[in-house]
């Protein structure tokens, strides 16, 4: 039969709806192919230029991105700044993130408006910039996949509960990350993360002062490290004093974390915990032994993270500024 106008052009639309991955709603690693082939370029240009002016960008925009995930889904509510500071990002959990996460998200987005206005979420830029910064700090490279929406919902209230605290054991880690259908390998992985960044002297001082009735410090810190901490973490200490996660490559993503874990070395408990507890410590010693293999484990943990409660299709909106609503 032969096409006619109407053929020809219902065609074509589903031509561009599946190079623009909207045929179910769903991710794709090509979404923006047609309607703004450049987003991961202008993206990663924004990212590295952050990281030349201060290394901070790399955990602070890592963990803006767990940040945002874990609570409401991945679709920047994170950023969203209130007049009246009940937004997400005034909840006390969220107080510690480093600002240099949020302005190299605005910054980007700033400079993808630039070029395709009104058609890439700060859900996508905040995905692409996640993984731009562990590339820039020698992780793997991996794609990711696009097509969220913003979206229209940013509560302060809603924020307690919903993200892993530092006392956390492996249950606790395990029923939350399984929240958002991420197995214990992929928590094992994704807390890789720390391999980059610092931590105030609050949030694990416990360990140092106050353990046990039996044990003022924590028996599983190798007690060297401990002495260390303490030196660095007095009682009083000033509260904006920070240590970092990972002593011994503290400014690389590599799998010295896992080791550090092995060693007695872990800052939090939830990070110690995945040693100790013997469900979690093959795992442990495996990403500690193959660099290869916590890297493939951390880039399918990753993508999976960034699919958890996103908006797609005529949900949410396309922020013209993240840090307000349309």
């Amino acid at each position: 039969m032969a096409d006619t106008p109407q053929r020809t052009i219902i065609y074509w639309l589903f031509m561009v709806a599946v190079l623009t991955g909207t045929t179910h709603g769903q991710l794709t690693e090509n979404f923006y192919a047609v309607t703004c082939p450049m987003v991961e370029a202008i993206v990663k240009q924004t990212v590295n230029t952050k990281v030349s002016q201060t290394f901070t960008t790399i955990p602070a925009t890592l963990r803006l991105f767990f940040h945002d995930c874990f609570v409401e889904g991945c679709d920047a509510s994170v950023i969203i700044a209130s007049p009246n500071g009940d937004a997400e990002k005034d909840a006390s959990d969220n107080l510690s993130l480093a600002g240099d996460g949020f302005d190299t998200v605005i910054k980007a987005k700033q400079a993808v408006e630039a070029v395709c206005p009104g058609v890439v979420s700060c859900a996508d830029v905040l995905a692409i910039a996640a993984r731009d910064v562990v590339v820039a700090a020698g992780g793997p490279l991996f794609n990711v996949q696009l097509g969220r929406r913003d979206g229209l919902i940013s509560k302060a209230s809603r924020v307690k509960g919903n993200l892993p605290l530092p006392t956390f054991n492996v249950n606790q880690l395990n029923t939350m990350f399984a929240r958002h259908n991420l197995t214990q390998l992929d928590m094992i992985a994704l807390s890789g993360a720390h391999t980059l960044g610092f931590s105030h002297c609050n949030r694990f001082a416990n360990r140092l002062y106050s353990f046990s009735s039996s044990s003022k410090v924590d028996p599983s810190l190798d007690p060297t490290y401990a002495q260390q901490l303490m030196a660095s973490c007095p009682q009083n200490v000033a509260p904006d004093i920070a240590i970092n996660m990972d002593p011994i490559t503290p400014q690389t993503f590599d799998n010295v974390y896992y080791q550090n874990l092995v060693a007695g070395k872990g800052l939090f408990t939830s990070d110690q915990v995945l040693f100790t507890n013997p469900s979690t410590q093959s795992t442990v010693n495996d990403f500690a032994n193959n660099p290869g293999d916590f890297n493939g484990a951390f880039i399918t943990a990753m993508r999976k993270l960034g699919q958890t409660g996103v908006k797609t299709g005529n949900q949410g909106e396309i922020r013209r500024d993240c840090t307000a609503f349309n």
